[in-house]
């Protein structure tokens, strides 16, 4: 079970819901009860069958699909891969384990996704900018629920990435996954401070300018959108960064009662 270290002590972990159903989806995966290729039941029947929430079936449905094990196929459901990658399964696990591995992350979607922007301003069709917009207001929805942004906004990101029409661009953003998103409560390195309101509120913000840039059409503006989102994000997770070690120091620098 996973642990807080609280002052000297340990205080252990609940595990989250939604780990509760990667769990049990997983076992059923290594077990052959679900085969390669077969689709997963309805996000109604997964909240009825765990008696969870949509909301934990979804934050699980986006972790498998970001280990690989399973892929969402637009308007059909969602299925498992017929062929899992165990090298982006080994990649995913491992960058769970190091903080310092978000800023790596950061600048790897800086790389994919200023120019996946731009090509989507050109290349979308209606139903992949509807995708784009649909995510947007997914986020709003449960903004204002205060429910988990996390899949809405890994489910913008890539809606974006699958509007430049050429897969690969899909594949790099599934393979960082909810790794990819800090906002979201299953990522390693999110805090109560990227989960408030006012810091989601500003993610959105960014969002609106690139999904205004992508819907008018004009490249060069949605790949600065994106760059200045991502360079936000890079920035304050730096300085959230930058305030933990201090608190560490300083922690450490006080003297023991022993």
């Amino acid at each position: 079970m996973a642990t807080d270290i609280v002052g000297n002590l340990k205080v252990a972990r609940k595990p989250k819901l939604s780990e509760t159903v990667v769990d049990a989806i997983r076992e059923q995966l290594r077990s052959g009860m679900i085969q390669p290729g077969q689709k997963l039941p309805t996000e109604g029947q997964l909240t009825e069958a765990f008696g969870v929430s949509r909301t934990v079936i979804r934050e699980a449905l986006a972790t498998l699909a970001a280990s690989g094990l399973v892929e969402p196929r637009q308007g059909a459901g969602v299925f498992v891969v017929e062929q899992i990658s165990t090298a982006f399964g080994a990649l995913t696990s491992e960058m769970g384990t190091k903080d310092s591995i978000a800023l790596n992350v950061l600048e790897v979607r800086l790389a994919i996704e200023i120019e996946s922007a731009g090509l989507a301003a050109i290349r979308r069709n209606a139903a992949q900018e509807a995708a784009i917009q649909e995510a947007f207001f997914e986020f709003d929805d449960l903004l204002l629920k205060s429910e988990p942004t996390g899949p809405a906004d890994l489910a913008f990101h890539r809606a974006i990435a699958s509007a430049t029409n050429n897969p690969f661009y899909v594949e790099m953003l599934d393979v960082l996954g909810r790794r990819a998103i800090p906002c979201d409560v299953t990522s390693p390195w999110s805090t109560e401070i990227v989960q408030s309101d006012d810091y989601q509120r500003g993610l959105q913000r960014e969002h609106l300018a690139i999904l205004g840039a992508i819907s008018a059409g004009d490249a060069e503006t949605a790949r600065n959108a994106m760059r200045l989102h991502l360079t936000a994000s890079q920035k304050r997770y730096r300085e959230r960064l930058q305030a933990r070690q201090s608190f560490y120091k300083s922690a450490s620098a006080v003297p023991s009662n022993k």
